[in-house]
């Protein structure tokens, strides 16, 4: 039974990727090329109507959108996998809060910088909605250094797929200089497992 991943490098089919080689499942990739409008295909819009990589089937047919979900879901799949802690652990409990607070924050807060257009109808509202993606991300990141400046990691001692998702979203948002976050960053493209896959998606 194969998973099937449709994604691009670069995008956030990274994470996705990332926590099906750390579980060791089979799976297979469908490269969506985006700047091709590949996304705009009426058999790709049938998985995800937002026309958004990644997109997950699972090999019983169900069909998966939204990272942090993929990711959430992976690592309760394969509990034994170590792409997070147990499921109902304290911290687990942690995995989930900062896994939605990344997708909610963070993750959206990326997708205003990068596509301003969409939420506004006019070129000024777009330089607005981008100058405010930029100062809500940097109070997002400096409540996660925060939790840094305690722990090594987002979620306690281990490295986790939490860990993952934040380098990468760090990559993508505005720069800083937060000291918890970029040894995050360095933790994860040295990993063994990640960062060979951290260096193919050009990070």
């Amino acid at each position: 039974m194969t998973y099937r991943l449709f994604s691009h490098d670069g995008s956030g089919g990274f994470v996705v990727e990332a926590a099906l080689v750390k579980a060791g499942v089979p799976f297979e990739i469908s490269v969506v090329e985006t700047d091709a409008g590949e996304q705009m295909a009426p058999e790709f819009i049938a998985l995800n109507p937002l026309h958004q990589v990644p997109v997950l089937i699972l090999p019983d047919g169900t069909v998966m959108t939204e990272t942090a979900a993929m990711a959430i879901y992976l690592s309760s799949a394969c509990p034994q996998a170590g792409i997070a802690a147990l499921p109902g652990s304290p911290a687990y409990a942690q995995f989930l809060r900062w896994m939605v607070f990344m997708s909610v924050n963070l993750y959206e807060g990326c997708l205003r910088g990068f596509y301003p257009e969409r939420y506004t109808t006019d070129a000024e509202g777009a330089d607005a909605v981008k100058q405010a993606s930029d100062g809500h991300m940097r109070r997002s990141f400096e409540v996660i250094e925060e939790v840094l400046r305690e722990r090594q990691f987002i979620c306690g001692d281990e490295l986790t797929i939490a860990d993952v998702y934040l380098a990468m979203l760090a990559q993508w948002g505005p720069k800083s200089s937060l000291k918890g976050v970029a040894s995050v960053v360095s933790e994860v493209a040295a990993d063994p497992v990640y960062g060979s896959l951290w260096k193919r998606h050009g990070f």
